[in-house]
């Protein structure tokens, strides 16, 4: 069977509402995608190159959807996710170097994202603690506490069910994007312009600095796009659902191969499902990366537009927001704070859940999820305590994400093209070309921008 093409046309069997009750799992992976670290690249390449890096968000965007569609499918056909598999069909000194770039990688992005929220946080309600005496790192500490006990509150709606959670994210992200809908009608972009730079390839070679400028902000969009943490936590939140409509999760000891040999009815029952779940899953994540997609372009072109008088090429988040008051109106640069609040408090509530899984499926062990957002708020209360500038610190955290990348993407591909783990579902070959063309592009992006910083441009 022809698992990466569902047969007889794009949707069989479609029907109109049932479709909703298989919408969830992309859209909840896909807030990584549209988290504090992308306001931080996003600002970045729209400021100092204006329409220039649009088309990095195109490809990325590609890429993300192959990527987490595979993820998504891993986590369907085996029942496991993805660091679970790399535990089952992997040596344990490849599983653990594994866990530890998948840790770097979770740490990095909790960093970006709950820094987003409390910077959010604070340009919203800053202002009144300043009038009570806060200086401004007061302020940012405070915005830090009042962003945990939310994400605490968000991750409390999956008590109430999967689907709950599902709705809030989705939720969050239907706001954000509402909030650049609004950004984008006030700038009034060049939209020739825009879609010119989406389709075609182009760095600034105008000078060695901006060279290199060009490929580390490219690099850091890549990384801010396509996301290894996510990658993980996709695998995993199409589990619920897996066992909703299954009646049971498949047992990690017990293969497709072995429900072949000894369960042929309940074998046939299965791949039905299965091949249902991957066929709406796939229109979750084209729908859903998309959206991402738009909302990434989206502060691109306000970027662009907004700061292209602006002496200062790297602007802080904060500075973005004050320089969008005075141009813009003040509905400007509220939309935009709470649009910053809404990405860092869902897409860290998506990251501890990305955590929580990447340490249970490598090491075999129950973590408490609300345990590993008390951990993981330490690093971020460490930089803003130090007064370290957030905005360098989120752009660093994504380039680290692409770095981490490969680690997360090679695994993927390799399970993915395996028969005795995908059996009748194994990756057809022209997904497996595509993704080993990814995978290489990344490693290249990841080799220029390393020999630059060697040779010290």
């Amino acid at each position: 069977m022809g698992a990466d093409a569902p047969p007889r046309g794009m949707l069989p069997g479609f029907r109109r509402n049932e479709i909703w009750t298989y919408f969830g799992p992309a859209f909840v992976a896909s807030v990584a995608y549209i988290d504090p670290g992308n306001f931080a690249t996003n600002i970045l390449g729209g400021t100092q190159f204006g329409y220039r890096l649009l088309w990095v968000l195109l490809w990325s965007n590609a890429m993300a959807m192959l990527i987490q569609y595979l993820a998504a499918k891993l986590g369907i056909v085996t029942g496991l996710t993805l660091p679970q598999n790399c535990r089952k069909h992997f040596s344990r000194p490849a599983t653990l170097g594994l866990w530890v770039a998948a840790e770097i990688a979770a740490i990095a992005t909790d960093l970006a994202e709950f820094l987003g929220a409390a910077i959010g946080l604070d340009l919203l309600f800053g202002p009144m603690l300043y009038a009570h005496g806060f200086s401004p790192k007061g302020s940012l500490l405070a915005a830090a506490l009042v962003s945990t006990v939310l994400v605490f509150a968000i991750l409390a709606l999956d008590l109430a069910g999967f689907r709950w959670l599902e709705r809030g994210i989705m939720g969050f992200v239907a706001i954000i994007g509402l909030c650049y809908g609004f950004e984008v009608f006030l700038v009034h972009p060049d939209w020739r312009l825009a879609a010119l730079h989406t389709l075609l390839p182009t760095l600034d070679r105008s000078s060695a600095r901006n060279f290199h400028d060009s490929i580390y902000a490219a690099v850091g969009m890549l990384g801010a796009t396509v996301m290894p943490h996510v990658i993980y936590l996709h695998s995993a939140l199409v589990q619920p659902r897996l066992k909703e409509l299954t009646g049971y999760s498949l047992p990690a000891g017990e293969t497709l191969e072995n429900l072949k040999a000894n369960k042929l009815s309940t074998l046939r029952t299965r791949l039905s499902i299965l091949s249902r779940f991957l066929h709406y899953e796939l229109i979750d994540v084209f729908i859903a990366m998309n959206g991402a997609w738009l909302i990434n372009s989206a502060m691109i072109l306000m970027a662009a537009v907004a700061f292209v008088h602006s002496t200062n090429l790297q602007p802080t988040i904060q500075e973005a927001y004050h320089t969008l008051g005075p141009l813009f109106g003040p509905a400007a640069a509220i939309v935009f704070a709470v649009a910053l609040l809404c990405s860092g408090l869902s897409s860290s509530t998506v990251g501890v859940m990305a955590g929580q899984v990447i340490i249970e499926g490598f090491l075999d062990i129950k973590f408490p999820i609300f345990l590993r957002r008390l951990i993981t708020i330490v690093p971020a209360v460490a930089i803003i305590a130090t007064g370290l500038d957030p905005l360098k610190i989120l752009v660093l955290s994504q380039v680290v994400l692409s770095f981490a990348l490969p680690f997360a993407l090679v695994p993927l591909l390799l399970l993915t093209s395996r028969v005795n783990v995908m059996e009748s579902f194994v990756s057809a070959r022209r997904t497996r070309i595509a993704g080993w063309v990814a995978v290489a592009v990344i490693i290249m992006l990841n080799a220029v921008l390393l020999g630059q910083l060697a040779l010290g441009f």
